[in-house]
């Protein structure tokens, strides 16, 4: 668990806390959230409670609150499965917020988090996994400096098509 707050421009990055379950619950149970992650099942206070607890308070996940101004939280991003070891985790956001998105917060915040896992976390890599037809999200990521990791990829099914999905995989070296 982090107690360190990031700002940058107009974004800050503040842990998440118990506070924060309102929220997140709200957001991961929105269409455009929901549908881009692997786990699809509704959300519930009781689950995100269980990954604070599980998780973050154990250091396995470090997540943030992503604020617009100090005052308007509009999503979270976090590092999960952190491998002291290996130097590496792997990265993952979500903006919950319709009015937030494609305003480049998501570039920006990834931008952030990548500073905050190679200068105070020593990491060395971070990668990613999302679903091939979340464009948008892969341009991000590529603005934000992660590469496609050639023939590394896996199928999934998506509850909410009814249908498999293929599962990309991307990469960047800290």
């Amino acid at each position: 668990m982090t107690d360190k707050i990031i700002t940058k421009d107009n974004i800050t990055l503040r842990p998440v806390t118990n506070e924060d379950t309102e929220n997140i619950v709200r957001w991961r149970n929105e269409e455009h959230v929901r549908r881009n992650f692997l786990y699809q099942e509704l959300f519930t206070p009781g689950t995100h409670l269980k990954w604070l607890k599980d998780k973050v308070e154990t250091g396995k996940v470090i997540q943030f609150i992503i604020s617009v101004d100090k005052k308007t939280d509009i999503g979270s991003v976090y590092l999960r499965d952190i491998d002291y070891e290996k130097k590496e985790a792997e990265y993952g956001i979500f903006i919950g917020e319709r009015e937030a998105l494609n305003r480049g917060y998501g570039s920006l915040c990834c931008k952030m988090l990548c500073d905050f896992a190679k200068n105070e976390l020593k990491l060395k890599r971070l990668f990613l996994r999302l679903m091939e037809d979340n464009a948008a999200a892969e341009k991000s990521y590529e603005n934000a400096g992660f590469k496609l990791i050639p023939d590394r990829e896996e199928i999934v099914f998506s509850r909410i098509e009814n249908k498999e999905k293929k599962v990309i995989f991307m990469e960047k070296m800290l």
